[in-house]
């Protein structure tokens, strides 16, 4: 059987080792993905990483990580 996996992008998010908010920041960076599905969509839409940049900006200024958008297969 062959299966086709549609190209999509992720976010790859890093925090410093030891980073003691970590935690805090997680639980505010999945909270983005839980109100995104609220209206069916998930991390695999074609548009979720143009319609959560903004607020995973918000949370890097408050939180001090890094991250990237990367295309998966």
């Amino acid at each position: 059987m062959k299966v086709r996996i549609p190209k999509h992008k992720e976010f790859l998010i890093k925090f410093e080792d030891d980073y003691p908010k970590a935690d805090e920041a997680w639980k505010e960076l999945n909270q983005i993905v839980k109100d995104y599905s609220v209206d069916g969509k998930s991390v695999y839409s074609k548009t979720f990483i143009e319609d959560n940049e903004d607020k995973v900006k918000a949370l890097q200024e408050k939180y001090e990580f890094t991250y990237e958008i990367i295309e998966k297969r």
